[in-house]
């Protein structure tokens, strides 16, 4: 049996599955926790991901390796391989001024022409502006940028600083398509860095790694930043040298960011469209073709395979449920049988559900809004068939924000804990126009990471099955949204 590791290395935990590279099928998994924040040291990732191997059993028998991380996060090193700074997160959104400035200096025709999407406050590009603005100093010593999983990557190969086997050969560095995509400094339509657009943002010049044992690190006179090198999918970035935990000879392949390592562990192709009900919520869809949307609410990713991945994401969707059950005073299963109790629509009563603000759309200072309060139709049933209705048609508007790029939707896949609610999914059929299939809970992210390491390691995409919990056909109730629409168009009271 030959065996593939993969790592979801995300904000909260750092997540380990070992997969049979012929069939998928899972041996064992390990995890770790990550600390909280949003300025991370990310030496804490590292020794996260060294406590999650060994948790999964350790990697002596496994053959190649992935990592697929958080999307966006800034890791600056300086020339020596040092961490210069913490690495801001994508939730670290003291970068804001900074997306607004970027967006004012090129304009959103051309962000979008030139990246796939707008800058906003959780791309790499607003980070390192923010970084030459209000901590020059560390900026003066930054000689390469780099994101969570690159820098993983790097480590798990064996470069580093200090005692580390290979040294800090930051000409090492790697990267993929789809994290790239997310950094507001390349171009997913080229497949090239915009560096003009980096060194606008950054105030320096620019230079893509040119790979392992070059002479371009020696030579830091020049005082190019570097960049990761970007990689295919079935590409290996190398073969791990024997430190810390890391067995000697593994490959590795080239990594990618979360939502693409969650397309790919869904084995998703060209007509999938992926909805994930996390904390916070995405629509994703995989494309042939490359997106660009001016207005900022779809951004134009890559994905892992070669194809593209435009996304949007909510800031609000489970702790939807979870705020109205708090409400109601009921936990997950009564709330899930009041919602059912009630008729499309909840009796009139409508829930807008932007209790943080909404990214999608971006609205950051709104606020929730029930509407449609009758003294009949006021009950609990109504209000929990509400508070479901607002999650599924918040999600339906950005998948048609999607959809109207041009993309093909023949399917919703629907994932997370909350797609498991009973209540979610029937509103989901009542609400998509598509037939919806949820598949059985999974480490998709990690298992992403694992599928791409069996590829860099077999020279083919793995054709694993994924187990489908329930298949759901279409059952149109129209007057779902136009509910919410009605709601939507009241506006809601501004946040104090």
């Amino acid at each position: 049996m030959t065996l593939v590791a993969g790592i979801d290395s995300s904000t909260q935990s750092c997540k380990v599955v070992i997969r049979d590279a012929d069939t998928g099928a899972l041996v064992r998994q390990g995890s770790a926790t990550h600390p909280t924040g949003t300025s991370v040291d990310p030496d804490a990732w590292w020794d996260a991901l060294l406590v999650a191997i060994d948790a999964a059993g350790g990697l002596d028998d496994v053959s190649a390796i992935a990592v697929a991380g958080q999307q966006h996060g800034m890791v600056t090193l300086d020339a020596s391989g040092v961490l210069v700074r913490d690495a801001l997160l994508w939730n670290d959104t003291r970068s804001a001024p900074a997306a607004a400035a970027l967006l004012e200096e090129f304009g959103p025709e051309a962000m979008a022409s030139r990246t796939g999407s707008l800058p906003v406050a959780s791309f790499t590009a607003t980070k390192v502006r923010w970084l030459r603005d209000a901590e020059p100093e560390n900026a003066a010593r930054v000689a390469a940028v780099a994101l969570p999983h690159d820098w993983l990557t790097w480590r798990l190969l064996g470069y580093g600083p200090g005692d580390s086997p290979l040294g800090p050969d930051l000409d090492a560095l790697v990267t993929d398509r789809s994290d790239a995509s997310g950094t507001s400094y390349w171009t997913p339509s080229t497949g090239e860095y915009d560096l003009e657009l980096f060194e606008a943002a950054f105030g320096r010049a620019a230079r893509e790694a040119t790979g392992a044992g070059s002479a371009g690190s020696a030579d830091q006179a020049e005082s190019l930043v570097i960049l990761p090198r970007v990689i295919g999918p079935s590409e290996s970035a190398g073969t791990t040298v024997a430190h810390a935990s890391i067995p000697a000879g593994v490959v590795v392949g080239a990594g990618m960011g979360d939502n693409a390592g969650a397309g790919l562990g869904l084995d998703a192709h060209e007509g999938d469209v992926v909805i994930s009900i996390g904390t916070s919520g995405t629509a994703f869809a995989v494309t042939s073709e490359a997106t660009t949307d001016p207005t900022g609410v779809v951004a134009g990713f890559a994905d892992a395979t070669g194809a593209f991945l435009p996304l949007i994401a909510t800031l609000n969707a489970a702790r939807i449920l979870t705020a109205t059950e708090a409400i109601l005073g009921v936990g997950h299963d009564e709330f899930a049988r009041l919602a059912l109790a009630a008729a499309p629509g909840a009796g009139g009563v409508a829930l807008v559900p932007y209790f943080e603000g909404e990214r999608t759309p971006n609205l950051p200072d709104a606020t929730a809004t029930f509407a449609g309060l009758t003294l009949d139709g006021s009950t609990r049933e109504n209000i929990a068939r509400a508070a479901v209705e607002g999650l599924i048609c918040s999600l339906a508007d950005g998948m048609d924000a999607v959809r109207s790029l041009g993309v093909p939707a023949h399917r919703v896949l629907l994932i997370g804990g909350a797609a498991l609610n009973p209540a979610v999914q029937a509103v989901a059929a009542q609400v998509f126009d598509l037939p919806v299939a949820v598949p059985e809970p999974g480490e998709y992210v990690a298992d992403g990471a694992a599928r791409q390491a069996a590829w860099a390691l077999g020279g083919s995409r793995p054709g694993w099955p994924v187990e489908v919990q329930a298949t759901l056909d279409p059952d149109p109730q129209p007057v779902v949204r136009e509910r919410y629409r009605a709601a939507q168009a009241l506006g809601s009271i501004p946040r104090p």
